[in-house]
């Protein structure tokens, strides 16, 4: 009888603690989510652009920023290439960063010449020994896009085009 009066008070006491150790669980998971630098944190990485810079994302700080990798053999991707130029020539006065990320199975020559003839006016790098990608989480597919908020945190990741209407509401918030 003591034993199940026992469990019987462990369990009263169980149904009043479980909705603040949910409540508890859920503020903080927002507060982690929240968190400038959290687990959604774009990596360190540098990108050796065609033009010589050197560009980290350290220095995407400070202002929105989109990360995107693509192949001139992608379809997708170069149907999003148009759509990014005018984003950029729009926004980047007011602050948008973008910089594209050309695999490492794409080569160079290849690469040059289609910024050439598209006049990409955005930094676009080579990923020759798949740093990058491998530090944005290996990445396989294109185009995958990375939306990273000044404070640093990546705040969407896209693989396939973006929807640009939403992307560029999303940018002016």
């Amino acid at each position: 009888a003591a034993a199940c009066s026992l469990i019987t008070r462990a369990m009263k006491l169980t149904d009043k603690l479980l909705p603040f150790a949910a409540l508890a669980v859920v503020l903080g998971l927002v507060a982690f989510w929240l968190l400038p630098g959290g687990v959604n944190a774009a990596p360190a990485a540098t990108f050796r652009t065609l033009d010589g810079r050197t560009l980290t994302t350290a220095d995407l700080k400070g202002k929105p920023a989109i990360v995107t990798f693509w192949a001139t053999s992608c379809p997708g991707c170069m149907e999003e290439m148009p759509h990014l130029i005018e984003l950029y020539r729009e926004l980047q006065p007011k602050g948008l960063q973008i910089v594209g990320v050309a695999m490492s199975y794409d080569p160079p020559s290849n690469v040059l010449e289609l910024v050439r003839r598209k006049q990409v006016p955005y930094p676009i790098a080579l990923d020759t020994d798949e740093a990058l990608a491998k530090a944005f989480g290996t990445i396989r597919v294109t185009p995958t896009s990375f939306l990273i908020a000044p404070d640093g945190r990546i705040v969407q990741q896209k693989i396939g085009s973006f929807d640009m209407n939403a992307l560029k509401t999303q940018l002016k918030a």
